[in-house]
This record gives structure tokens, sequence and C-alpha cells, in this order.
């Protein structure tokens, strides 16, 4: 049996509502609602193509950016239910935080930046904010998913305060909901969001560590014997070997690997209540209002894992496969952005009535979300049809 929550936990029941008022659910809370618009928006399930750390296509095994957000939502849920915080809302800021991911992972986010300099940049966590608020068209009375004030504000501010960032005009959507912003909707952005979407938080820095890990070492980047000095996931690998002498090197990946999910789990379990007692929070005004993030590792594990993330840079983000990989990505994104920009005419209709606008700015903004959107694979096709001499009528 469940226990009761917390007073400093998220009541769905007390939610600040919706930005177009819509009656409530009578079979789902509140949160629970936003989860379910999540899962059947077209951009959540368009990260099931959209590549993590691997094309999409080069394996069936390796997480893309659909399986990297189930495995935050389960880990955010589960930090959730130990904390007696809202699993709903903690499992729905995880499924949406990565909505705005372009294709071919941080390569795709790097050149849309570079191609949109001159016309107000992008960052993939204002384009998530964007497609839950305004891209997302899938009903008669509003823009985006109309999602609830605290998912939201979670899909915002899950790093934290965001108040900072406003004057960088990659930022402007989000400027619009500060106080007395355009959208009338003043989403704090100075506080700290909720305990459940720092929970999201948390949970995707442990699932991406984890199976970056596992899909390295699969990729054959590098093996366990690589990792055996390396601080957390070294002592992990030892363990299972010694409880499990006889078992096979794809069974010990599994097992070290479930292991360092579990030791990090339980550090931000017990980092977290520390914090809690030593700013004394008891509400969810005191949680927004705290001095620093609440929900978060010890400074030993934040040592280790800082460790950790330089061996995978070394020997897996910066391998010279994955850099080859990166730099076509690169290629294509930046040949699609600088054709749709001279010639709007050959996006597809949808996207012409934005595009075709003499306003630079504005055309910039519709091929970026246009390119944004799009899958690895949908976007190799479109180079494909557009830059090849194939000159087939299935344009």
């Amino acid at each position: 049996m469940s226990l009761p929550r917390v007073s400093y936990a998220e009541n769905p029941a007390a939610s600040r509502g919706r930005h177009v008022f819509e009656p409530a659910s009578r079979t789902r809370t509140a949160f629970a609602r936003d989860r379910d618009r999540i899962i059947h928006a077209t951009a959540f399930r368009r990260l099931k193509e959209k590549t993590q750390v691997f094309v999409a296509h080069e394996g069936d095994h390796y997480r893309t950016r659909l399986t990297h957000s189930l495995e935050v939502a389960q880990i955010a849920r589960s930090l959730a239910h130990a904390l007696r915080l809202d699993d709903d809302l903690a499992e729905t800021v995880a499924l949406a935080h990565d909505l705005g991911h372009p294709p071919f992972s941080h390569a795709g986010e790097d050149e849309l930046h570079e191609q949109m300099k001159a016309f107000g940049g992008f960052d993939h966590n204002v384009q998530s904010f964007r497609v839950v608020t305004e891209l997302e068209t899938r009903y008669p009375g509003f823009p985006g998913l109309n999602l609830s004030w605290e998912t939201v504000e979670g899909v915002v501010k899950h790093n934290g305060p965001v108040a900072h960032l406003l004057s960088d005009p990659a930022w402007k959507a989000v400027a619009a909901y500060a106080p007395c912003g355009d959208a009338d909707w003043d989403l704090r952005l100075g506080t700290f969001a909720s305990l459940e979407a720092q929970c999201a938080a948390i949970a995707d820095d442990i699932a991406y560590n984890n199976h970056d890990v596992d899909d390295g070492v699969q990729a054959g980047l590098f093996s366990l014997a690589d990792l055996a000095d390396v601080p957390l996931i070294g002592r992990c690998i030892a363990s299972a070997r010694a409880d499990w002498p006889h078992i096979d090197e794809r069974m010990l990946r599994l097992e070290a690997v479930r292991r360092m999910i579990g030791v990090m789990v339980d550090d931000v379990l017990a980092e977290t209540s520390a914090r809690l007692a030593k700013h004394r929070i008891e509400t969810v005004e005191d949680v927004r209002n705290a001095p620093e993030t609440l929900v978060q590792f010890s400074v030993g594990m934040m040592a280790e894992l800082a460790v950790l993330r330089r061996f995978l840079f070394e020997r897996m983000y910066r391998h010279y496969r994955v850099n080859r990989t990166r730099s076509q990505a690169r290629r294509v994104l930046a040949q699609l952005f600088q054709l749709f920009m001279a010639e709007p005419e050959v996006m597809p209709p949808e996207w012409q009535a934005s595009a075709l606008t003499d306003d630079q700015n504005a055309r910039a903004r519709a091929v970026c979300d246009y390119i944004a959107g799009m899958t690895d694979r949908y976007a190799i096709e479109v180079h494909r049809k557009l830059f090849s001499l194939d000159l087939a009528l299935d344009l």
C-alpha cells in the first residue's frame, strides 16, 4: 500500500490549472491527463527514430530518444514514489523533457544553433517547451497540449531556475511566460520547479550514464576490462563478478549496470532526504524558494560521476566512429537548412505557410521547427531526395 504524499508534494487537486480552461477529467488526475497527452503526441512518437548517441538505424538494441525517455520516466517515478511525491507528475515531466530534441542528438542541436545564430538561436529545452505550448497541434480549442501549470513549469525549469537565461534570444518564447509577459501565465522562472520535476532531471542523469555504458560496451567502443578502474561502474562490475563468478560478459554487463542504477538511486534518496531536513522543507513554496536544488547527488557521487563522464567523453562521445556520424549529421542539417531558407517552396505545404515570408527571422524559425521535428531517418531521406541526381517522382 502506498503511503500518503508528503506535505511538500504537488497535489493535482490543487493544480494552478491550464492556460486555457478545461473541465477536469472524470477518470484521471490533472497530471495523469498531461502524461496521456504527451504519450499521444506526434512529437513523442518521433522520438523512436531520433538519436541518443548512435543514429537510430545503426542497431536495434541501442537507445533512442524514446527508449531513453522511457527509462528516465521509470527512474523518476521510482524516486518520486520513494520520496512520497506525486508519481504521475514526475513521470510526465520525464516523458516530455526531450520532446524538442532535433535529429542526430547533440550534433543536430549544435548545427541548428549554428544555422540559427543570426535568427535567434536554438535550444532543445526551449524547443521542448514550444512543442507542448504551441507546436503540437492536436486539439481544436488551443495550440499545443494545454498541460497543467506544474507540468509546463517542470518542462522548462526541471534543471533549475531559468530567469537568468531570458536575455538569450533563443529563450524568447519562454520570456513570454515571465511576469507581465505576453502569455499572461507566470511560470515563476526565477524559482526552482517542484521536487517531482527535480526527480525527472536527476533521473535523466542516472539513465544516460548507465545506458551509455551499456551501449558503449555493446558497440565495442570499450570493454568491461576498460571500465574496471573507473569509479562507480568498476566497483559494480567487481561486485557482480564476485557474486556471480561464472556468468558471461553479456550478463556481467547487464548486472553491473543494474547495480549502478541502484547505487545512484540510493545516493539521491539519501542526499535529498538530508537536504529536505537541512532546509526544513514543509510546503511546495519552500521547495520553490529553496537556496539550492533539493533532489541531488552527494558530493562524493558527483566526483565519481565526473570521472565516469570523462571516460565516456573520451572513449564514446568523441570516438572516431561517433565523430564520423556527427560530421555527416551536421552536413545533412546544414544543407537542408540553407536550401529551405533559399527555396521554402520545396518544403511541405503545411510548413510553406509560415516559411513563405519576407521576414527572414520568421522564415528561419519555421525552417528550424520543421527540421527539429524530423527523425534521423526522415532527415536522411529528405536530404537524399533533394540533393541526389535521382529525378524520381517520389519527391
